[in-house]
């Protein structure tokens, strides 16, 4: 799945939890925020995502616009990606 600045990938697990990682390449950017992006996603996932999806595998990798989005606006496409992965391991 892909939104505006974030990709989504899922593959099912046969681990009793979810595993979630999160790649925010560099993008030409610094160090400071590149660690602030990766922090935004850690958070929204750990509060958002994790609750929702079952046992699935889910990589998030950021895309060069996630440096220009605010907290509230990464957390809209974050929800977005938690109803699809739900939906997905709920089968």
């Amino acid at each position: 799945m892909q939104t505006e600045c974030l990709e989504a990938r899922v593959s099912a697990s046969l681990l009793l939890h979810p595993r979630v990682g999160v790649v925010v390449p560099k993008h030409g950017r610094n160090i400071v925020d590149r660690n602030r992006t990766k922090r935004r996603l850690r958070e929204l996932i750990r509060l958002r995502l994790l609750p929702v999806i079952g046992r699935v595998d889910l990589l998030v990798r950021a895309k060069p616009e996630a440096y220009r989005s605010s907290f509230d606006e990464l957390a809209l496409q974050i929800d977005a990606i938690a109803s699809w992965a739900a939906g997905i391991s709920a089968h």
